[in-house]
C-alpha cells in the first residue's frame, strides 16, 4: 500500500541497497580471484604445497560465503515485497557463470601445474646409479617418428585443453560483467525515480 509515495520510495531504497550489496559481493569475489591468482603464481615458483592448499581452503570459504549471500538475495528479490524475478534471474545467471569460471580456473591451474607433456620434468628415481655422478637412465631412448608424433599430439591436446579453459573463463567474465552492468543500470534507474 502506498502512503504519499513513501512505500514505493522505501521499497526502491531497499532494492538499491540490495543491489549494491550484490555488487559488493562481486567485488569480494574479484579480490578472492586476485588472491588465488597471486597465490598460484607464487606456488608455481616456490612449490609450497601447504601454503597453497591453505590459500585454496580460504578462497573456497570466501566463495561459499559469497554464493550463500547471493542465493539469499535471489530469494529476497523473488518474494512478494519486491517481486523482481527479472533481477533474481540475473543474479542466478551470475551465479552460474561464477561457478563455471571457478571450475575452469581450477582446470587451468591443474593443467599449468602439470605442464606440457614434452616439458615435464623427468624423475630419475628408477634409474640405475653406478657412481654418484653417473647413472644408466631409463628415460634415454631413441626418438622415433611414432614417439615424436605421440609427444606432439599430447602437447597439442594439452594446448587445446588449456586454451579452451582460458576462453571459457574469458566468456564467463564477459557475461558476468554484462550482468553487473545491467545491475548498475537498474540502480541508476531506481535512483532516478
Amino acid at each position: 500500500m502506498e502512503v504519499d509515495g513513501k512505500e514505493i520510495i522505501s521499497t526502491s531504497t531497499q532494492l538499491i541497497d540490495l543491489l549494491r550489496r550484490f555488487l559488493g559481493v562481486q567485488q569480494r569475489r574479484a579480490a578472492a580471484y586476485e588472491r588465488l591468482r597471486r597465490g598460484f603464481a607464487e606456488y608455481m615458483v616456490t612449490g609450497g604445497d601447504a601454503i597453497y592448499q591453505q590459500l585454496c581452503s580460504e578462497i573456497t570459504l570466501e566463495f561459499n560465503d559469497c554464493s550463500k549471500q547471493v542465493l539469499e538475495m535471489e530469494s529476497v528479490l523473488s518474494n512478494p515485497v519486491f517481486h523482481r524475478n527479472d533481477l533474481a534471474d540475473l543474479l542466478k545467471s551470475v551465479q552460474a557463470h561464477e561457478k563455471q569460471k571457478l571450475h575452469l580456473t581450477a582446470r587451468i591451474q591443474v593443467l599449468k601445474k602439470a605442464g606440457r607433456p614434452s616439458e615435464r620434468l623427468i624423475s630419475h628415481e628408477k634409474c640405475t646409479f653406478t657412481k654418484p655422478t653417473e647413472h644408466q637412465c631409463i628415460h634415454v631412448c631413441e626418438i622415433t617418428e611414432a614417439t615424436g608424433t605421440e609427444d606432439a599430439e599430447a602437447d597439442a591436446e594439452y594446448d587445446n585443453s588449456l586454451n579452451e579453459a582460458i576462453r571459457g573463463v574469458q566468456d564467463a567474465v564477459t557475461c558476468i560483467n554484462e550482468h553487473l552492468e545491467e545491475v548498475r543500470y537498474e540502480i541508476d534507474a531506481l535512483e532516478a525515480v
